[in-house]
């Protein structure tokens, strides 16, 4: 930041009175401008018949990451809930109707200054299609998910809670529970 958004004077970084970290403040007004991290909201489509579970991925179009794989997700927009972020950006990237069910993974990005959720959905119908920031989507099965070709560890993570919790779904009964975590540099997609 290099100008203040209330007067248009240079700001200086420095620690203002009373805080403990570095903010752009203005020395004309005195505004203190607060960065805070990015949210970035998506959903986990799911699609299932005759027991078969399909999870709809979407192929990038954007930078960064072009050509690989994701859930549809982006940054949340100011005056909406996290919920409706999520189902606007699971349409605008996958033409995609859903229902969305709980929310399944909290994942904190510190290094990029993000936190991204995303929520259990029940896609309505198959009637989807790629948004302008999608080369094309797809639904997967656990075995078909191009795991060496997903675009954010935070994607490869929450893909990987999910078949857990299915697996054991399966096994023992009980519901998906809701999943947590710190990913920190370097970001490997273990």
């Amino acid at each position: 930041m290099k100008f203040c958004s209330e007067c248009a004077h240079p700001v200086s970084l420095l620690v203002p009175p009373d805080d403990n970290r570095p903010r752009y403040v203005c020395s004309q007004c005195g505004t203190i401008h607060y960065q805070n991290p990015k949210m970035v909201i998506g959903s986990i489509p799911v699609w299932e018949r005759d027991g078969e579970i399909r999870i709809l991925l979407c192929k990038r179009a954007i930078e960064p990451r072009y050509g690989y794989w994701t859930l549809p997700a982006g940054f949340m927009e100011n005056n909406e809930t996290t919920s409706e972020a999520a189902l606007r950006e699971t349409f605008e990237e996958a033409g995609a109707r859903v229902e969305l069910r709980s929310l399944f993974t909290l994942l904190n990005v510190p290094h990029v200054h993000q936190v991204h959720l995303f929520y259990l959905a029940t896609l309505l119908d198959l009637d989807y299609q790629a948004g302008t920031e999608s080369l094309e989507v797809e639904l997967f099965s656990e075995s078909e998910i191009p795991w060496d070709d997903i675009a954010f560890p935070t994607v490869s993570k929450t893909l990987k809670y999910f078949f857990a919790d299915l697996a054991r779904i399966k096994s023992e009964g009980g519901t998906y529970g809701f999943h947590t975590r710190d990913l920190r540099k370097p970001m490997r997609q273990d």
